[in-house]
């Protein structure tokens, strides 16, 4: 079997996550230590005790999962698991997955992605951004309701997440009005998500260029275990490369079903959802029914994984 990690983005994160394998691994602790200094805060604690509002706003979300992801590959690594032959990310999984491929440091990925959910966060005031996601229609179905909408303000397909699970954003009002076209065409579910950030959309160029100017003083190289880009579906290659498709990453579509074909094609035949939650495991059973896929959520499913 060749092996693949991919690393889960926000929307994966929970109150209490890794609190079982901090317990069995110091490693995870540690992990989230290190991310204390730049961001000014004990992340550990937060993570663990919440609130769970406070966990979902994404200037806390994004330094969590990247601190989450980072530390359940170390798990493994401690663990004795086998060296991955590529690794992906979806959105700020990403981050996670340049630095367990070597392509960053820890804290220069933490101090690039607190200053990225900063710039999120301020780029369209709360309540005038959201999301969507949109069940049960192809993605040309989408894409052209999306169209329809957006006779009233930006409403965009943003994560192609799995065949029939399409992630749209842009301006609340047309964002809602996506959903009841949706509806309306045989949806098998349409619902507005819980965010005020509408990510991957162009709403969110100001803040991608304004990352270029973080990303120029960050120094990335080539990864040593290559990382497939989640908005091309293509390897990453070196240093500028790694910075321009991070900043065009903020406002650019997920090509989630792309970069597990992308995987796929070269040759893994097994995955691992490194990091909390089974969100990308499912996606990816959707996408090939062939592939086997583990997680590292807790102890069980690490043993699992080892196992398998």
């Amino acid at each position: 079997m060749t092996l693949a990690m991919v690393f889960p983005g926000q929307g994966s994160q929970s109150t209490g996550m890794q609190s079982e394998l901090a317990e069995q691994f110091p490693i995870v602790r540690n992990t989230y230590a290190e991310a204390d200094d730049i961001l000014g805060y004990d992340l550990w604690a937060r993570v663990q005790q919440g609130p769970t509002d406070k966990l979902a706003e994404t200037t806390t979300t994004q330094p969590a999962m990247l601190a989450a992801g980072v530390a359940a590959y170390r798990v493994w690594q401690e663990a004795g698991g086998a060296i991955p032959a590529q690794l992906a990310g979806h959105s700020l999984g990403e981050y996670s997955a340049l630095v367990c491929g070597g392509a960053a440091s820890f804290k220069d990925a933490m101090t690039v992605v607190k200053k990225r959910a900063e710039l999120m966060q301020d780029a369209v005031p709360v309540g005038v951004g959201a999301m969507a996601a949109i069940l049960g229609l192809d993605d040309d179905a989408v894409i052209s309701l999306c169209s329809e909408a957006s006779t009233i303000g930006v409403a965009e397909p943003v994560n192609f997440n799995s065949p029939g699970q399409v992630v749209i954003a842009g301006h609340s009002t047309a964002v809602k009005q996506a959903v009841e076209i949706a509806k309306e065409h045989g949806a098998r579910r349409a619902i507005v998500l819980p965010v005020s950030v509408p990510s991957h959309s162009s709403l969110m160029r100001g803040a991608g260029e304004a990352l270029r100017e973080v990303l120029a003083a960050t120094d990335f190289k080539a990864p040593e275990v290559p990382v497939i880009c989640a908005s091309t579906g293509t390897a990453y290659v070196n240093n500028e490369d790694i910075r321009a498709r991070l900043a065009a990453q903020v406002y650019s579509p997920v090509l989630w079903v792309r970069t597990i074909e992308a995987i796929t094609g070269n040759g893994a035949t097994r995955i691992i959802e490194c990091g909390p939650g089974k969100v990308l495991g499912g996606l990816i059973r959707r996408i090939d029914k062939n592939l086997s896929v583990d997680m590292i959520e807790n102890l069980a499913s690490l043993e699992k994984a080892l196992q398998a």
